[in-house]
């Protein structure tokens, strides 16, 4: 039995931030917990999984997150992300990513579709801030691909 808390919804809040002194695209994205476990699992041969903190799963995270985030630029050239990890909080878990990044956002493309094959109605909403400027995106399964 969990003492999760049951939600009656499937959302996941990614924010991306541009750090011009690092030159990378810092991405932090917050997904429930649960819902994370069930797409691993299925990902996986019903394999159950169970995410802590001192887990030893981030290998299945971060291949999972390969298969379901992607952002390529101008040239449609995929960009790769380095996993930098996770963290448990409450209810839901933060997946931690990095992309080298330079020039401005201008063409580049983002595919998330994050549980969208687990939940039919999975919505990833991704709030993006380059300098002063921020805007938000929602992605759902008819709409996993998007240009920023």
């Amino acid at each position: 039995m969990s003492a999760r808390t049951k939600h009656e919804y499937h959302v996941s809040v990614t924010r991306m931030r541009y750090d011009a002194a690092q030159k990378s695209l810092e991405i932090s994205v917050r997904a429930y917990t649960d819902d994370l476990e069930k797409g691993l699992s299925l990902a996986n041969d019903n394999r159950r999984f169970v995410l802590r903190n001192d887990d030893q799963n981030n290998s299945y995270l971060e291949q999972y997150l390969r298969k379901h985030f992607a952002l390529a630029g101008p040239d449609r050239r995929l960009r790769a992300f380095q996993y930098i990890g996770k963290e448990e909080e409450a209810d839901a878990t933060w997946l931690y990513l990095e992309v080298p990044f330079s020039g401005n956002p201008e063409g580049w493309v983002l595919r998330h579709d994050l549980l969208m094959e687990t939940f039919d109605d999975q919505v990833n909403m991704v709030n993006v801030k380059w300098g002063e400027e921020r805007k938000t995106y929602l992605f759902k399964k008819s709409q996993s691909v998007q240009a920023l």
